[in-house]
């Protein structure tokens, strides 16, 4: 299918889309993104690491507008340091889903976001973090886990696949919490009906942009409601089997500068 015309709202995954695998950004495709606003299309960030976990990338970008963060959780204003818009996930359905997961999996190994824009992220005793580049701060035990408001709470099994973790999370939580699967050993519980298509939904209004002037970019299951909102939906070559089969396009990988291949095409 060949893309529309060039959009006004850009919104990039992070992990996976838009950073290389060593988190980086490559520098065609923040001159990609420049030549986007240029044109006058806005980028959005949409990821799901917390505020505190994307300040630095937004500085890498030059953003010192808004970004969703946390799944959809957060409505972040760099230029402020503020979050225009949060929602927490209850520390005691949270306590309860993992019971529920436990009874079905056995032992499962979390970790929380907590709420705000200097929210930490704690890890359990047992809990390896999928990305070692970004901080945590581990807990003697699991209780220590809900000292303070969060934003979701990240699940690893030492034998289930994510694919397979995440369909029983959601066979037995139900209306607790949402589940996604946002990367490689990465499995999340956030308030329910809490989406990236949420947050997005929220900054995009805010800016005054309606989903038929959107295109998205995304790897992972949890950038499917992401895709169901915008216009034009693409996924990258590295991309989860189930975006795929939603995306309107598939460009190359995260490795292979996949959004500017698009940005370029567009905003010639």
């Amino acid at each position: 299918m060949v893309a529309p015309s060039p959009y006004s709202l850009i919104a990039t995954d992070l992990d996976g889309t838009l950073l290389r695998d060593d988190d980086t950004l490559s520098e065609r495709s923040l001159a990609a993104l420049a030549r986007a606003g240029r044109a006058g299309a806005r980028h959005l960030v949409v990821t799901g690491r917390p505020a505190p976990r994307v300040r630095p990338l937004l500085d890498d970008l030059g953003c010192t507008g808004l970004a969703v963060c946390g799944q959809g959780a957060q409505v972040y204003d760099a230029g402020a340091d503020r979050l225009l818009w949060s929602v927490t996930l209850d520390r005691e359905l949270a306590e309860t889903a993992l019971g529920k997961i436990e009874a079905e999996v056995g032992q499962v190994y979390a970790a929380v976001d907590q709420d705000g824009v200097d929210g930490l992220t704690l890890i359990e005793p047992g809990y390896l973090m999928p990305h070692p580049t970004l901080p945590a701060l581990r807990v003697a035990r699991r209780d220590d886990l809900w000292c303070a408001p969060i934003s979701k709470v990240l699940l690893r099994h030492h034998t289930l696949s994510d694919d397979e973790l995440a369909a029983t999370a959601r066979s037995v939580v139900g209306s607790l919490a949402t589940v996604t699967m946002s990367g490689p050993g990465t499995v999340e519980l956030q308030p329910c009906g809490v989406t990236k298509a949420t947050g997005l939904a929220l900054a995009a209004g805010h800016l005054g942009l309606s989903p038929a002037q959107a295109i998205a970019f995304g790897d992972m299951p949890n950038d499917i409601p992401m895709f169901e909102w915008a216009a034009y939906g693409v996924a990258m070559a590295n991309a989860h089997p189930e975006l795929k089969a939603l995306a309107d396009e598939i460009t190359t990988s995260n490795e292979d500068d996949g959004i500017a291949v698009v940005l370029e095409r567009l905003f010639d």
